[in-house]
């Protein structure tokens, strides 16, 4: 029998094995060290977990009883656990393969094996300490490691680690104006009714508002709400995500995406590493459509209410959306008409309907009332604020008043910055004709593609035929206005659409020919209509260069009349469709009103042009387009001779 083979008790073999390992007990004599106690100490112990009997082990060691006893209740043997036993039995026998001289390639694989379990008893051992899963299963500890987690957080969709919450509510702070601070102090108001000046940063400040009150919810380890965001058309309301979408990426460097966006804070933990538990939350912009406005809830925003059609029945189903009291519920637009049916609800004449007489309120909705804000007797926050009270709470380095009412007319800056209602009862297109021609484009017209215009080469609206009008400032600053109109497919008979608008501020006639020719080359253009009387003339000049067919209008009294009538007549036989949230369209077709002529014998129709904001010029721009078609149109046909706008060249 080889020493490999040899029973513990042969005294041929100079070793003995105790519990597996081969142990050197030779002579002290022979020049080798005796077993220290405490290596006899975890011979005794290994022995007894292989249920030696305690007299046996005693004998085998040479060791005494008492001795052993002792051991035995000091070391804690009986309390061992199954894992303990199980790796002190490991260890002996790798140690006994080891010792082995001949080492083949079965041994190896053994060791190798015996070594993957030791590995799996020492994870054991350390979740036995910690309770990581992560400490049982490396792949679990590798995927929660904080190298891992911030690869995670960076390929996650829609996903803010709390220091990123924590940065946007800061910079939103930071970047407010007084007065949308007062807004913020007023965020958990159940309703809130904002009348604003136009171009003071409401849709900007409401659409970092509602995430900052998620990024609030989030640092507060409490559930966020979905924030939803009305308006009057699709294009209107993703005004409100390119807010939000531009503002985390200059912020935090996260790319938000989706319709709607939805958030994910999944794996965000509390300050005690704590999972949050928070549920997604998602930030729609919808329009005010009925179809498409419902079924969310959450807080909502109502952008331009007092621009909406049908807004009895549209606040109905917006209201549906926040019927829960802690969904709270805004409202913010810049005055149209007294005639809107908004207006009641602004004013308390709607609360008030149907109550008794002694139960009725009345609701002071002056600018002296409300400039702070006020609990009004339905119970909502409402406030007025005007342009000069914007510049009070910051907004002066970004605007001059002085210039705007300069530029504007007294009713003109009355309505857009004092925050007052049109009187349209003279205007020869009032609200009540214009509101039918409102569509959601978006939606409605499926072929117009807008977002053609950031490719290269691309053409929004394919092959198909456009007319463009085109409006100059008669006094002679550089400003203007240019139109796409989408000729009726059925002349006389199918609709004109107004695909597009610019605006040309700060251009010469050279820079403002230039940019036609550059939209032009997105269109397949067959009508161009210019403006010639004074400053258009430059720009009609350089377009016949390149379009030779161009139209010159030349403004007269029977010419305006003729663009008007023509302009009444389309829109009263219901054939225009502009987009919902063009308020701007609408302010500038109100504006336009009969006037006497100088010499008071006649009648021609004027709009008060504003260099800043030119809505006016809009509207001619509009109808310069719109003269492409004849009056009469079914006449034309048969040959008949029909009224003409009066051209040139």
């Amino acid at each position: 029998m080889d020493a490999h083979s040899t029973s513990p008790g042969d005294s041929q073999d100079p070793r003995r094995e105790v519990h597996g390992v081969a142990m050197h007990l030779l002579p002290a004599s022979d020049g080798q060290t005796e077993l220290t106690a405490a290596y006899l100490k975890r011979c005794a112990r290994s022995l007894y977990w292989r249920g030696w009997p305690m007299v046996g082990i005693a004998e085998e060691l040479g060791v005494k009883y008492p001795t052993l006893a002792s051991w035995k209740n000091r070391g804690g043997w009986d309390e061992a656990s199954p894992r303990q036993i199980i790796e002190d039995r490991l260890e002996a026998k790798i140690a006994n393969y080891l010792d082995k001289p001949d080492f083949s390639e079965g041994d190896m694989k053994r060791v190798d094996f015996l070594m993957r379990m030791m590995e799996k008893a020492a994870r054991i051992a350390k979740y036995e300490s910690s309770g990581r899963e992560g400490d049982l299963n490396p792949k679990i500890g590798r995927r929660n490691d904080d190298a891992a987690k911030a690869k995670r957080e960076e390929k996650r969709r829609n996903f803010l680690s709390r220091e990123q919450w924590q940065a946007l509510l800061d910079d939103f702070h930071e970047k407010n104006f007084d007065y949308q601070a007062a807004w913020w102090e007023q965020r958990d108001q159940r309703t809130r009714k904002i009348l604003k000046s136009r171009q003071i940063g409401a849709t900007w400040y409401f659409a970092r508002e509602a995430v900052a009150k998620i990024a609030e919810a989030v640092l507060a380890g409490e559930q966020p709400r979905n924030q939803i965001f009305l308006s009057a058309s699709k294009r209107q309301a993703l005004k409100f995500k390119r807010e939000i979408v531009s503002w985390v990426k200059r912020v935090c460097d996260v790319d938000l995406a989706g319709d709607p966006i939805m958030i994910d804070f999944g794996g965000l933990e509390d300050d005690a590493g704590e999972p949050l538990g928070l549920d997604q939350v998602g930030l729609y912009p919808i329009s005010t459509n009925s179809n498409t406005a419902q079924g969310e809830s959450g807080d909502f925003y109502f952008d331009e209410f007092f621009w909406v059609h049908g807004f009895a029945q549209l606040r109905k189903v917006a209201a549906a959306m926040a019927t829960h009291k802690i969904f709270k519920r805004t409202y913010f637009s810049t005055p149209s008409t007294k005639t809107h049916e908004a207006f009641a609800f602004w004013s308390g004449e709607e609360w008030n309907r149907g109550k008794a007489k002694g139960k009725q309120k009345t609701f002071d909705c002056s600018h002296k009332a409300l400039k702070a804000g006020k609990i009004m007797p339905d119970g909502s926050w409402c406030q007025v604020v005007t342009l000069e009270d914007a510049i009070a709470g910051g907004l002066g380095a970004l605007v001059d008043i002085e210039e705007l009412r300069e530029e504007s007319s007294e009713d003109e800056f009355r309505n857009l910055y004092d925050c007052e209602f049109v009187d349209d009862a003279a205007s020869s297109f009032p609200w009540a004709r214009l509101a039918p021609a409102r569509v959601d484009s978006f939606y409605k017209w499926r072929d117009f593609q807008p977002a053609q215009l950031d490719l290269p080469s691309g053409r929004p609206f394919g092959d198909r035929p456009v007319w463009l009008g085109y409006d100059p400032n008669k006094q002679g600053r550089d400003d203007a206005a240019l139109a796409i109109i989408a000729p009726p497919d059925q002349p006389g008979v199918s609709k004109l659409r107004i695909l597009d608008k610019y605006r040309m501020n700060d251009l010469d006639f050279q820079g403002q020919a230039d940019f036609i020719k550059r939209i032009a080359a997105r269109y397949n253009v067959t009508d161009i209509s210019i403006d010639t009387t004074g400053h258009g003339r430059a720009v009609f000049e350089l377009v016949k260069k390149w379009f030779p067919n161009v139209r010159s209008i030349e403004y007269s009294v029977a010419t305006k009349t003729a663009l008007v009538i023509k302009g009444q007549s389309l829109f009263r036989a219901g054939r225009v469709e502009f987009d919902q949230g063009w308020t701007d369209v609408m302010q500038a077709f109100m504006a336009i009103r009969p006037t006497l002529t100088g010499s008071g014998k006649g009648v021609t129709y004027t709009a008060s042009r504003n260099g800043q904001i030119g809505h006016a010029d809009i509207a001619w721009a509009i109808l310069h387009a719109f003269s492409n078609e004849p009056l009469d149109v079914a006449a034309a046909a048969d040959g008949a001779r029909v009224p003409q706008v009066v051209f040139s060249d």
